[in-house]
């Protein structure tokens, strides 16, 4: 998945002012917005930095929208303007002692600074999902998954490694998960016998793969739970989830990070595991029975026959 190289933390500020007013009001009618508002709204929530560095003009090139989309956009949240918006992000970083923009300023461009760069970004990243606003998603997603009969695991193109990873260590437990990785086009039809005690756990962040949203929405129809592991408070599936953890996918390189949604994953199966430790270590070990048997791993290159 690709991206505009930019400053790595072009989302960090969205995660470090989640009381901040005007944010509120722009997630708080987003869906009263029309659509070029609101691809106009979801650049400015992902990008809060470039609002206050950038012209107008380049800021709506970036959206992909008309710099007059971003005037009508100021007047909706009840500015006489779009300057307003900018001055009020050009306020918030000036507040900021530190931050990702000023150390992608100070960085080098060497490989060294930008390995240094993303390690960083990484950190703070991670760091951020044990805040406890965070915390609490967190642990409101454990315990419905923990109550559902069966969880149905979807992540399509690049999310397809954290659906993975999430569904190859729950079967290490047990048999609760199906992963919806149907071939021929057959994904969807996992869900085909799946009802009202069951729950759906959809990953999916910008851009957002139309069939996972899709299958989200028929999850809902068919009377299921959904948890979501997204990337933003205005992402489609806010709109059908139950429960909704947000992660960082922002980078100083040109792709976009996962590494905050497999830590999620991995802390939902850490979680889950633990709410019975007795039955987790006895299904663990007969994994590692079964590997054994069938000689999985080895501590050396192996000889050849």
């Amino acid at each position: 998945m690709f991206r505009q190289f930019g400053d790595p933390g072009s989302k960090g500020l969205k995660h470090m002012s989640q009381g901040d007013a005007l944010r509120d009001r722009i997630i708080g009618t987003f869906e009263s917005m029309p659509p070029q508002l609101q691809q106009a709204a979801r650049h400015i929530l992902e990008h809060p930095d470039e609002v206050a560095l950038v012209s107008m003009r380049e800021l709506a090139r970036n959206a992909g929208v008309q710099p007059s989309t971003m005037t009508r956009l100021a007047k909706f949240l009840g500015f006489a303007g779009y300057e307003d918006i900018r001055a009020h992000h050009a306020q918030a970083i000036r507040l900021r002692v530190d931050g990702f923009a000023a150390q992608q300023e100070r960085a080098s461009t060497s490989d060294e600074g930008l390995a240094q760069q993303m390690l960083h970004s990484l950190s703070l990243q991670i760091a951020r999902l044990g805040e406890p606003a965070s915390i609490a998603r967190l642990e409101a997603a454990a315990e419905r998954l923990a109550r559902a009969r069966r969880i149905y695991v979807l992540g399509l193109r690049s999310c397809h490694l954290v659906a993975w990873h999430f569904h190859y260590v729950m079967t290490l437990l047990g048999e609760r998960t199906e992963h919806l990785d149907g071939p021929a086009g057959t994904v969807g039809d996992g869900l085909m016998r799946a009802g009202a005690k069951d729950v759906l756990l959809a990953i999916s962040i910008n851009p957002y793969a139309r069939h996972s949203l899709e299958l989200a929405q028929l999850a809902r129809e068919k009377g299921m739970g959904v948890v979501a592991i997204t990337d933003s408070e205005v992402s489609p599936l806010n709109g059908v989830a139950d429960e909704v953890i947000l992660c960082a996918t922002e980078s100083p390189t040109f792709f976009h990070t996962l590494a905050p949604a497999l830590a999620v994953s991995e802390v939902l199966c850490g979680l889950l595991a633990n709410r019975d430790r007795a039955a987790a270590l006895e299904a663990l070990q007969k994994a590692d029975r079964h590997l054994l048997a069938l000689n999985t791993y080895s501590s050396a290159i192996p000889r050849r026959q």
